[in-house]
């Protein structure tokens, strides 16, 4: 029978296992983040056009240049940087298969120091970097994970991050030019729902962060705000100046 200092104590194989939110962010985090790009880039771009005293027509032709300007230079940035990445991983990964291939035991020696450099006995590392070598395409996954630091099997595509960078930085983009396309012919309908977009992704990242959804969409707002404030300041001199 169990007395109650072992009935008070509770068991470490009874206890429900922890969770942890994901600390990368997932698909949220870049979709959003490139909304929220789109967003201000454009809010701030047709801002400072607005305040150069031009007609509605000039502000949405503008908006509509730099939805589709933006949008290509994300997508086309995007791709060359993830597709190099993806490169420079790949030839790393052929190095190591080469010497996975070549020099198998100086491979099984090498992974062993990285087990005994994490506190693992230098007998029991060596014969868990032996059995965990036996199989190249696995030894090859390991030393990426140890060495590298990356997946070999979950590599990232550069024609999925340029397709979800165009469409993202597209949709934010857009909503500055909804209202005109809808028929408005002032700036403040697009400002209005440009700053409810703003506080709409900052609380959308509240998601992946500790912060509250209110103190992130508020601090978005008030720095996307603060861009289209500036820039249309500068558009009111700039076309004062060049008029």
């Amino acid at each position: 029978m169990a007395t109650a200092v072992e009935q008070a104590v509770p068991s470490p194989y009874s206890d429900p296992q922890h969770t942890h939110r994901d600390v990368t962010g997932g698909w949220l985090r870049p979709a959003v983040f490139g909304a929220m790009d789109g967003l201000v880039s454009n809010l701030a771009l047709m801002t400072g056009v607005a305040g150069g005293d031009v007609s509605s027509r000039t502000v949405v032709v503008t908006g509509l240049a730099g939805l589709a300007a933006g949008a290509f230079s994300m997508a086309a940035g995007e791709y060359t940087s993830v597709a190099s990445q993806r490169e420079l991983v790949e030839a790393e990964l052929d190095i190591e298969r080469l010497e996975l291939r070549r020099n198998p035991e100086a491979e099984v020696r090498e992974l062993a120091e990285l087990y005994v450099a994490r506190g693992v006995q230098p007998e029991l590392a060596h014969e868990v970097a032996r059995q965990l070598s036996a199989d190249p395409e696995q030894a090859l996954e390991i030393h990426a994970r140890e060495e590298l630091g990356v997946d070999p099997t979950d590599l990232p595509s550069p024609l999925v991050a340029a397709g979800s960078s165009f469409v993202s930085f597209a949709l934010g983009a857009l909503l500055p030019v909804l209202p005109y396309l809808l028929g408005a012919d002032a700036l403040w309908p697009a400002v209005t729902l440009a700053l409810i977009g703003l506080f709409g992704c900052g609380a959308a990242v509240a998601r992946v962060t500790a912060r509250s959804w209110w103190y992130s969409g508020l601090r978005q707002l008030l720095l996307g705000g603060a861009a289209g404030g500036v820039t249309f300041v500068l558009g009111a001199f700039i076309g004062t100046a060049v008029g």
